[in-house]
């Protein structure tokens, strides 16, 4: 074996020996985080994940699912907040919820929906509304202004019985579209009506459990969302930029 074979070994080695040593360390660095803030935070939730920000020695926690803090390397302190990059001029915390949030659009519950066709169809929304949300009903009013898109709506009664009552009736209704339009832009009650209406129900199980906790809850075609009311030109920019 010459020389120059023996370095090359002995390089790989040592590179190999580096990689484990530094997994090693990263590793034994998260543990020792872990457990410092479970001592020193009780409360905390079970941590789902540690791992770096573009500032160094600056640790992203994240709880729940999609709950964001930030951490020092030891423990010592907690960050609740919004990391921005200035010189990007990106939200960095805010872009990371939204990529954990996110939902594939075919993995909604389209089949508990119903449609409303504008123009061509082609481009998609669906919106988690509930028939006695104030702004909701705001929306509707600027949802009517967007063309060539196909809605689907997906009923969502969170704030209270009479919510779940309306919107059971528009589901039961023979032309669901109408009776939500008349109710919610021009306050014509749903009249009641009894039929299986288990798709609500599931409508809001789904909602609970992929954190869907207001409304209106808005899905574009690339699987992002956006919680609350937005006008008009937000929507129609919203659906321009889903490739």
């Amino acid at each position: 074996m010459n020389v120059r074979r023996l370095f090359v070994i002995a390089r790989a080695g040592l590179g190999l020996f580096l990689s484990l040593a530094m997994s090693f360390s990263s590793h034994a660095d998260e543990a020792s985080l872990r457990k410092n803030l479970a001592e020193r935070l009780p409360s905390l939730a079970k941590i789902d994940e540690i791992s770096k920000t573009p500032i160094a020695g600056l640790f992203e926690i994240r709880i729940n699912g999609s709950d964001i803090y930030y951490t020092d390397a030891d423990g010592n302190y907690l960050i609740q907040g919004s990391l921005i990059d200035l010189k990007q001029k990106r939200n960095l915390t805010e872009e990371r919820i939204d990529k954990l949030t996110a939902i594939e659009f075919n993995n909604l519950p389209l089949k508990n929906s119903f449609t409303q066709v504008r123009g061509n169809g082609k481009r998609k929304l669906a919106v988690f509304a509930d028939p006695n949300c104030g702004y909701c009903k705001r929306f509707e009013a600027d949802l009517a202004k967007i063309d060539n898109v196909t809605i689907y709506h997906i009923l969502f009664p969170i704030l209270g019985e009479d919510s779940l009552v309306k919107s059971k009736n528009v589901w039961c209704a023979k032309d669901k579209a109408k009776t939500w339009n008349d109710w919610m832009l021009n306050g014509v009650p749903p009249p009641a009506i009894k039929c299986d209406a288990s798709a609500v129900d599931a409508n809001v199980d789904f909602g609970k459990k992929n954190r869907v906790t207001g409304t209106p809850a808005l899905f574009f075609a690339d699987g992002s969302r956006v919680p609350g009311a937005i006008d008009a030109k937000q929507i129609e920019k919203l659906l321009a930029s889903v490739k």
